[in-house]
């Protein structure tokens, strides 16, 4: 989970969905039929598949349960210290102000901070995520600081893009940046993440170094706001772009 991977993709072919899978899940270090105590600390499970619910879930970076059941901890040095029991403040400072580093390893850093009640910088994007759900299930559409890419189909399946030089870097950050002016105007949210929005709805989510911020309404409303409408416009592109890219894979 650091951004000095290789550029990689992963598509939601249906052979290819499940490899991914087992691999994305593998990376994390979680079973694919998950522990138990990582089930607990799944907030929501708007899939059929558990294993797409971890990755929902994990998304937002906000339940350091998840994270602290993975073998990866014992592991990759990074992780160790980021999950240790004890909070090394120093080294997890280190790490959040590392831009060497994946946007979702800095924002659970700074959460780690904040959650201990050291101070952190406020306002500062590290991730974008869109949820819009159907009647068929909810579309999640997230883009990371580095230009990462994480796309759940409403079916449960996935597509992936990480590692700098992804085919669909720049489209992922000219979302990113199209969401920085809106946190300069909104605040930090300061109950539990909400459930995934109703249908008609759509929400948009900030992963900030201060805590998660959101905007929410009927989808004709965002996509007409001044602040808003940018965002969606831009992840409308992206995700065109992202099932464009899935269906060139699966006929080759």
């Amino acid at each position: 989970m650091t951004s000095k991977t290789q550029p990689t993709h992963e598509l939601f072919t249906e052979s290819g969905f499940k490899k991914m899978l087992k691999k994305l899940l593998s990376i994390l270090g979680l079973r694919l039929a998950g522990t138990t105590d990582a089930r607990d600390h799944l907030l929501y499970k708007p899939y059929p598949s558990q294993a797409t619910n971890f990755i929902y879930n994990l998304t937002f970076c906000d339940e350091l349960g998840l994270f602290r059941s993975q073998a990866r901890k014992d592991q990759d040095p990074l992780w160790s210290v980021l999950l240790a029991d004890n909070l090394d403040k120093n080294a997890v400072r280190k790490i959040a102000e590392d831009q060497a580093h994946e946007g979702r390893v800095r924002v659970i850093a700074y959460n780690r901070l904040r959650a201990a009640g050291n101070v952190v910088p406020s306002k500062e994007l590290f991730g974008v995520i869109v949820e819009a759900p159907f009647e068929q299930g909810l579309d999640v559409l997230a883009v990371f600081s580095e230009g990462g890419i994480r796309y759940i189909n409403q079916s449960g399946k996935m597509a992936i893009f990480e590692g700098h030089g992804h085919p669909l870097e720049q489209p992922a950050k000219d979302l990113f940046h199209a969401a920085e002016p809106i946190v300069k105007m909104i605040g930090p949210w300061e109950k539990q993440r909400l459930a995934p929005p109703l249908v008609g709805n759509v929400r948009i989510t900030f992963l900030v170094s201060d805590g998660l911020y959101f905007g929410e309404g009927p989808f004709g409303v965002m996509q007409k706001d001044q602040m808003a409408g940018p965002v969606l416009a831009r992840a409308a592109k992206l995700l065109q772009l992202v099932v464009a890219t899935g269906t060139s894979k699966a006929n080759n």
